[in-house]
């Protein structure tokens, strides 16, 4: 009690704000990581240049106020009470802190979250792609081809394009996807 006695109103400040920052940083990390974590955003993106479809944590988020308070009030009472600066540099020196904080917190997140993957499979990207023939493709029916999709190897229904049987194990080409993911396949040149 004598600590926080000995402080000026200023450092009072920059103490509440370290310590309730810190307290609320930590609460919404612990959150984020265990799936509790609800997303709220405060407000705009403060022209960092991010849409909202592209990232659901913006700079202005509540997890980046949190940390700008957290380093605000840190950086701010290090400089005014071990540094002995005076006010105005210990606002200054806080808020250039707090700023930089936030914008460290809001690239780890654009960062994360370009990670993210939906791995809905896109038959369009098929077309063209070269595989083999899993089952054996009738000149007249349907047989199996194995086709490596968007880094993912995956065994589909393949009708000839041509009328002609294609053996298993033989080099196939994708010519076109039809019925949403039957595919139509030619041999391999």
């Amino acid at each position: 009690m004598n600590f926080f006695n000995s402080l000026s109103p200023i450092e009072k400040f920059f103490l509440f704000c370290a310590v309730l920052g810190g307290a609320m940083f930590l609460i919404r990390t612990v959150l984020l990581f265990v799936g509790g974590d609800t997303e709220a955003d405060v407000g705009g993106d403060l022209g960092a240049g991010y849409d909202d479809t592209d990232v659901s944590f913006k700079l202005l988020s509540l997890q980046g106020l949190t940390a700008f308070f957290m380093m605000f009030g840190l950086v701010g009472l290090a400089m005014s009470r071990q540094s002995g600066l005076n006010e105005f540099w210990s606002v200054t020196g806080g808020f250039v802190a707090g700023t930089i904080t936030m914008a460290i917190i809001g690239q780890i997140f654009v960062s994360m979250k370009k990670l993210q993957s939906d791995g809905t499979l896109n038959m369009a990207n098929a077309v063209g792609e070269e595989g083999t023939v899993y089952l054996t493709i009738p000149a007249d029916g349907t047989g199996k081809a194995r086709i490596a999709i968007q880094e993912h190897l995956k065994v589909f229904d393949a009708v000839p394009a041509n009328k002609e049987e294609i053996k298993t194990g033989e080099q196939i080409k994708v010519v076109k996807v039809i019925s949403g993911n039957i595919l139509v396949v030619e041999k391999a040149r």
